[in-house]
């Protein structure tokens, strides 16, 4: 899912940039252009790493009751979707006590949770306006609160993802919203928020325009017999009498200049010892940590990235599916652990995952599984209370007291702008800022998640 705004002149040019280079990576960067590019002290450098699952990640089957009683249930109902209980990476709930096995493709991540505690989870997290009472019978009472618009649809969740506002159909996201808050963020080479997943609203704030850049390529250079390159060249050397042309002659010259001072920055830096799997979200992760590499170069003292990964969408032949998606996700994850761990920022550095929704704990009847609503994430850092389980696991049961119809469709326990209000306070957002950054947390009394 991408988006796209154009919401005012500055905005169309900086389009029109991303638009004539072919290697896309210095898009967005007009505001840059207002940046000195000294560098500054980053002794208090904090990133946050995005990565948005795309398709609604079935996390039944990332973190599982491993307890006799809890995987029977589990596989009855779960059935052609059940992971064999042989093969799952066991791990503890220390505040309840309880057993739970990780998909056996999270593997190379499962000592960060068991050993290094690195690691947590936030279970059952969703979108809500309010929490859903439970009525006298003890199921949902869905009439009872306002509930978020098109629970069940892909784009209005994942925009209510990254708006964080109420009845979704923001202008701007969370993310951008809090890099306008924080400070630190205005002084550097680069925007604050970057993407690495093509046009993002959640990096979009009221002042902050996030900077995009592609995996191949940080700067605006391609070869002088390259298409991309010849209509850059014919822009730049057109009559600048129009002031259109005028304003952008200026921002695609700036942004040449701001993109090789990435690139410059980056041709010094030194082997990060670790080689990146050759998957889309080890790609980006790559680059994310390349640029965190070169963040005193860039002047960076505050960073938000935003990553993706497609493919869970998985109505169907789901089982083989979720191994490659995990797979990749883990080893990606394990390896960008590993460079943190180099850079010695491991404790800077927190990533965590987002999903459209849930899906169903009751399979379909092609081998996958339905749209659903809460849904478990990962966040992994060295500043993460890792090792333990946050939120409530929801009770397995059709039609139960955590079920919002009869096939397992999850009523979240937490939501999700609690659970990003926890890494927002991480990052430095002050508490009177978190009615502009999170306008819905007051209804959760800005109560959030401890596990950072």
């Amino acid at each position: 899912m991408k988006f796209e705004y154009i919401r005012s002149r500055r905005h169309f040019l900086k389009l029109g940039c991303r638009a004539l280079s072919t290697a896309g990576a210095a898009a967005a960067l007009s505001r840059a252009l207002l940046m000195t590019a000294r560098a500054q002290t980053t002794s208090d450098y904090k990133a946050l790493v995005c990565i948005f699952l795309f398709g609604g990640n079935d996390s039944n089957n990332m973190l599982i009751p491993n307890d006799t009683t809890g995987y029977a249930n589990y596989s009855k109902i779960r059935s052609n979707l059940a992971i064999p209980q042989a093969s799952l990476v066991g791990i503890h709930d220390a505040a309840t006590n309880a057993s739970y096995g990780l998909h056996p493709s999270f593997s190379p991540i499962a000592p960060l949770y068991n050993t290094s505690k690195r690691l947590a989870l936030m279970m059952n997290v969703g979108t809500l306006l309010q929490q859903v009472p439970r009525g006298s019978n003890g199921l949902p009472q869905l009439g009872a609160v306002p509930l978020p618009v098109n629970l069940y649809s892909h784009s209005d969740q994942q925009i209510a993802w990254q708006d964080a506002t109420p009845q979704g159909s923001g202008t701007t996201g969370w993310a951008g919203r809090l890099a306008d808050k924080v400070p630190g963020n205005s002084s550097g080479l680069v925007p604050p928020a970057i993407t690495l997943a093509g046009n993002t609203l959640q990096l979009v704030g009221e002042s902050t325009q996030p900077s995009a850049v592609t995996t191949t390529n940080f700067g605006l250079v391609a070869p002088a017999t390259d298409p991309g390159s010849i209509a850059l060249q014919s822009l730049l050397g057109l009559p600048s009498g129009a002031a259109l042309v005028q304003a952008a002659q200026s921002s695609l010259k700036g942004a040449i200049t701001v993109a090789q001072a990435v690139n410059a920055a980056l041709a010094g830096a030194t082997s990060l010892g670790v080689t990146f799997p050759n998957s889309d979200i080890g790609t980006q992760l790559g680059q994310v940590a390349k640029l965190i590499q070169a963040r005193a170069a860039l002047g960076a003292s505050r960073q938000i990235f935003f990553c993706s990964q497609g493919g869970y969408d998985t109505h169907s032949n789901q089982l083989q599916q979720q191994v490659t998606l995990y797979g990749n996700l883990a080893n990606a994850l394990n390896i960008f652990d590993q460079a943190m761990s180099t850079l010695n920022v491991q404790s800077s550095v927190t990533t965590f995952t987002e999903s459209d929704f849930g899906r169903t704990f009751q399979p379909n009847g092609n081998a996958g599984s339905d749209h659903g609503w809460g849904s478990h994430a990962l966040v992994m850092g060295g500043a993460v209370n890792g090792g333990a389980l946050y939120g409530t696991f929801p009770t397995l049961g059709l039609q139960g007291p955590d079920d919002s119809g009869n096939r397992g469709t999850w009523v979240p326990s937490t939501s999700q702008d609690q659970y990003m209000g926890a890494l927002a306070k991480w990052f430095g957002l002050a508490q009177g800022d978190m009615d502009y950054v999170f306008p819905n947390l007051k209804s959760f009394q800005y109560q959030t998640p401890s596990f950072i």
